[in-house]
């Protein structure tokens, strides 16, 4: 369908949007670096949106029934602090001028957190159409849930913005697929189709139908033919608002990059690179600019603006009186939706947290973990998620609850598919909108294909739970394809990402308690085969599991001269060595570490406590690759671990093979003991 007719703008509404073009390449231009193709072309769309559509209050920009607004291209991040300044948020013109610059709001790709009115973090193409998706997710979830008999206290939109770029990107395809599939509402998104890239054309590696390909997902599609034209985009969002109600919309909007640029309009060069001073001073004289002073606004167009700082709080006390009325009618639904969006867990959250004992056995930490994840689905109801298509594998359903599926947003069973990288960026959305915390679960292998969701949600600090199982070449007969050696370390080294891998069902409950009060991402690394029952009469308690590792069974018969570290299945094979050490009269102690970026953090005192700076003959054993070991083990001690890829056979016969073994184990500790002897 396409929304077309005359342009329905006035000089004003000209001027308004030519605003956001100026402050636009202005800021690129002061920088000499960033992108303005983009923002110019679309700073019509950005106007007609932000003015007349979108439900925001800039004086209150974490308003939680606010409309989300993604710029999934976030090169094109200009526009936003442009919109964002112009519309009144706390965005001074100073911060413009700062482009880029250290210690400013406006870096190159909005960030969250760091500026305000930023939704999500944006840069790598095609997550934040994952984000979107997520983000109308949980609102569809939330609505299901808390909306009806005349109140809608969840009524919001989710919008973004797409290029060439971000459909390019496989990450697009997964997220729309799924959204497309489950007939998610409210959700409208912009496809800027301006035919260039970095390189040139398009053409040179782009040539399909995208509105056939959204059309196939199940999404509708709306074409408007002119960015330009004002009256086209309104009746276009216009139209996509009452059709998103029963599923997604992508509206596909023709726009000419660098638009109003004499030399550079729809050009590779206005792309990603300053105009330069001579073509600027061009552009501004071409669109009728009344300065050609840098940064320069008309006061009648900031006043323009200016509109929406009070059209925001309108909308919003608009928003508080519903809510009132439905507080007043629903006083425990109200509570319930507040307690959510404030992120505080129930006050009974943990009480019923399973406990395994000597008649449970040794049971593999997927086991242990679904039995957990349950118990705390069922006292946390906004703990919603689920798996890459391996539910049955990761032990990730939800017992008692609904499948989300197409129109059916209530419950809290997700089936993501096979979407693995989608699947880590429509988590960031849901946990970007609060109100839930998702969870998602694949094997660990395959958390390399979401890689760059998982590190999106470290830097923006979210509060997504991963499970991970199938941890290690003790998954067996599946063979090296599956069997991760290189991920462990590869996870290690996310910044702010936390890794806990329990040595058995005990410490994954431990795990989970970690998981739910973290402020931020967690990766629960689970096994496929059992592990050994530690008796806790018997070896410490899991209090340590907090600090990332600590001392799980003391060295006896005087103090230790040898210390053994694990993690995870391979904690039972330390139990044995340490047996056989002490039989031979080597006191050794055994340190359990599900977390080592957690215990990296712990005071000096407490690692030297675990790890006495005098016990040098120290030995490190984990079925993955060795180089997050070396920190620990120092320069007299070994690692038993992995710097190869796996094999196809039975878990035993390839831990033999491999010699993650107690026997191999204690012939490294003789060797480090020979040395520092």
């Amino acid at each position: 369908m396409t929304t077309s007719g005359s342009t329905q703008s006035t000089a004003l509404d000209t001027q308004c949007v030519n605003a956001v073009r100026v402050l636009a390449m202005d800021g690129v231009q002061q920088a000499n670096s960033g992108h303005p193709g983009t923002p110019m072309a679309l700073a019509p769309l950005g106007y007609v949106l932000w003015t007349r559509h979108l439900r925001h209050d800039p004086r209150h920009p974490e308003w939680p029934d606010r409309d989300r607004f993604v710029l999934s291209c976030g090169h094109a991040s200009m526009l936003l602090y442009s919109l964002l300044h112009l519309s009144g948020y706390d965005l001074g013109l100073d911060e413009l001028k700062a482009f880029r610059q250290w210690g400013s709001r406006t870096p190159g790709h909005p960030e969250f957190h760091h500026t305000p009115g930023v939704d999500t973090t944006t840069g790598p193409l095609g997550q934040g159409v994952g984000n979107a998706v997520g983000m109308a997710l949980a609102a569809a979830h939330l609505a299901a849930e808390f909306n009806g008999d005349g109140h809608t206290p969840v009524a919001h939109r989710t919008y973004f913005i797409c290029s060439d770029g971000d459909l390019m990107e496989g990450i697009s395809s997964e997220a729309a697929s799924l959204a497309g599939h489950l007939r998610l509402p409210n959700l409208i998104g912009f496809y800027d189709d301006n035919r260039i890239t970095i390189e040139g054309s398009t053409d040179l590696a782009f040539g399909e139908d995208v509105a056939t390909r959204f059309e196939s997902y199940g999404w509708h599609v709306l074409h408007v033919g002119d960015a330009n034209d004002l009256g086209a985009l309104d009746r276009a969002i216009v139209r996509a608002q009452d059709m998103a109600r029963e599923r997604p919309v992508l509206v596909v909007v023709r726009s000419h990059i660098g638009w109003g640029s004499p030399n550079k309009q729809d050009s590779a060069e206005a792309h990603g690179a300053p105009l330069g001073p001579d073509e600027v001073k061009r552009t501004k004289q071409n669109l009728g600019w009344p300065s050609l002073e840098p940064f320069f606004v008309p006061q009648e167009a900031r006043d323009a603006w200016g509109k929406c700082v009070r059209t925001g709080e309108a909308v919003h006390a608009t928003w508080r009186e519903s809510w009132t009325r439905f507080a007043a009618a629903k006083p425990d639904a109200a509570r319930e939706l507040e307690r959510r969006w404030k992120g505080v867990l129930p006050a009974d959250w943990e009480a019923g947290l399973p406990v395994f004992t000597e008649k449970d056995g040794g049971v593999a930490t997927r086991v242990s973990s679904g039995k957990t994840l349950n118990a705390v689905a069922a006292r946390v109801p906004e703990l919603m998620g689920g798996s890459a298509d391996l539910a049955p594998s990761t032990n990730t359903l939800l017992a008692n609850t609904e499948d989300v599926g197409p129109g059916r947003f209530g419950g809290r069973n997700m089936h993501f598919g096979v979407r693995e990288h989608g699947m880590g960026a429509v988590l960031n959305g849901m946990a970007l909108h609060g109100g839930v915390i998702p969870f998602g679960a694949t094997f660990l292998i395959f958390s390399d294909y979401m890689r760059g969701a998982i590190r999106l949600a470290a830097l923006m600090k979210l509060h997504v739970i991963y499970v991970f199982t199938h941890d290690s070449i003790g998954l067996g007969e599946d063979g090296p394809t599956h069997q991760p050696v290189e991920t462990l370390a590869a996870l290690r080294v996310i910044p702010g990402l936390v890794v806990v891998r329990p040595a058995d069902a005990t410490e994954t409950v431990a795990a989970w308690r970690f998981a739910m009060t973290h402020q931020g991402p967690v990766a629960m690394v689970l096994t496929r085969q059992k592990t050994l029952f530690l008796d806790r009469t018997r070896f410490a308690p899991v209090s340590g599991v907090d600090q990332g590792a600590y001392v799980l069974a003391e060295a006896v018969g005087g103090a230790p001269r040898a210390i053994v570290i694990a993690s995870g299945s391979e904690v039972g094979i330390a139990i044995a060595a340490q047996e056989a050490l002490q039989k031979d009269g080597v006191p050794t102690r055994v340190v359990s570490a599900p977390c080592l970026e957690v215990f990296a953090q712990q005071p000096q005192a407490y690692r030297d406590a675990v790890l006495p700076p005098g016990v040098r003959a120290r030995v490190a054993v984990e079925a993955a690759h060795p180089m997050p070991w070396y920190r620990w083990v120092g320069d007299a001690g070994e690692v038993v671990g992995l710097d190869h890829f796996g094999a196809s056979a039975p878990a035993e016969r390839l831990y033999a093979e491999f010699g993650l073994t107690a026997e191999n184990v204690v012939a490294r500790v003789r060797a480090a003991l020979g040395r520092v002897s």
